[in-house]
């Protein structure tokens, strides 16, 4: 056997094992590399090439190395596909992926027609997992989830005040800002605004006036980090007492960056933190050791190697029919937990989602503070 360095694209190499008695299985990793939110590709990348790089450490999968192929979906619906189409003709048996919900469901009915299971990190769109294939899968909760959470907090906290509801007009944003209209009406509470900003923008001074003028108090964004962080920031710079509330894309040191002081007292429901439980801590020092903090997908990531490699080993065969079927008829030891999946492919056994609050010291769970 011998072994040959891969470099990926984020710069970062994976050694694969090769043998002159076996070709190489082929798995894909699907994900935004380039684009407003590549820092998030970054996280999902690194966690499938760590897993990948070890299942070849202990002498592959059934025997055979594993090949990893990552392809630049750009967080978006036709990207998505094309991505998926290059995965295909490159010969995958499974796609890692993909992050985003929009260039998820795209690219699933292509993966559907060729026969290759895929199980995302991330993607959290109910679509996903409601068009019948049963090759999809995830290992996190649906938006319905995460919107539940959010309205009956801003339900709980918030109901005496003028709410604004706004998103970013992408597939997960306009879904999970619909959800949380609706969880919230249903509590009897109704918002004063609901509006899609365009995304992309250098500023949202505008927005924020109009929210400002408007009384807005609090603020639910559903959409991508930047819009987010750009808004909180040029509330504080006016003066403007705005809470805003958002979801898992306000879990990231770029918020944290771009949001400045602005950040202190946000909240957001998000995954949970999977570097907090006992059974990722050996794989998390692992990163550490490496001089990357595995935050956020990243080990979300991982955990999807670790779910399709025991789905194998169960089923003794990389064949997709036998993999589904042992995908939807076990459960997984995971540095996540204990899990499996429903028959939509929806992740069963595990909480996906808390309430967090920024402060000086990060952020910790919402309900100590």
């Amino acid at each position: 056997m011998r072994w040959i360095r891969v470099s990926l694209g984020t710069g970062l190499a994976v050694w694969l094992a090769t043998s002159p008695a076996h070709a190489e299985v082929r798995i894909g990793a699907a994900t935004p590399l380039t684009g407003r939110v590549a820092w998030l590709g970054e996280e999902h990348e690194r966690g499938v090439a760590m897993a990948v790089a070890e299942l070849n450490e202990a002498g592959g999968l059934l025997g055979e190395p594993i090949e990893l192929i990552v392809a630049d979906d750009y967080c978006d619906d036709e990207q998505g596909r094309a991505a998926a189409r290059k995965l295909i003709a490159d010969g995958v048996v499974f796609v890692a992926g993909h992050l985003c919900s929009g260039a998820a469901i795209a690219a699933s009915v292509l993966y559907q027609e060729a026969g290759i299971v895929m199980i995302s990190p991330s993607a959290t769109n109910p679509k996903l997992t409601e068009q019948g294939f049963g090759n999809v899968f995830r290992v996190v909760k649906r938006d319905s989830e995460q919107a539940r959470l959010a309205g009956a907090y801003l339900a709980e906290r918030w109901a005496d005040a003028k709410i604004a509801i706004l998103h970013d007009g992408t597939v997960y944003g306009r879904g999970l800002a619909e959800e949380t209209r609706r969880q919230l009406n249903q509590r009897g509470v109704k918002e004063t605004q609901f509006s899609e900003i365009v995304p992309n923008q250098p500023e949202y001074t505008e927005t924020v006036s109009a929210l400002e003028a408007a009384g807005i108090e609090v603020l639910f964004y559903g959409g991508a980090t930047a819009e987010a962080a750009l808004i909180a920031r040029q509330a504080y710079e006016r003066n403007y007492d705005l809470q805003l509330v958002g979801s898992d894309n306000l879990n990231t040191e770029y918020f944290l960056r771009v949001a400045g002081p602005a950040a202190e007292g946000v909240r957001f429901v998000a995954v949970a933190d999977a570097r907090t439980h006992e059974a990722a801590a050996p794989v998390v020092a692992k990163f550490r050791a490496e001089g990357y903090e595995p935050e956020g997908y990243t080990l979300y990531a991982y955990a999807v190697i670790q779910v399709w490699a025991q789905a194998v080993e169960k089923a003794g065969t990389f064949d997709a029919r036998a993999v589904v079927e042992a995908l939807h008829h076990n459960e997984f030891d995971t540095l996540l937990g204990r899990l499996g999946f429903d028959d939509k492919g929806d992740v069963t056994g595990v909480q996906s989602f808390i309430w967090y609050v920024r402060s000086d010291s990060g952020y910790q769970p919402a309900e100590s503070d």
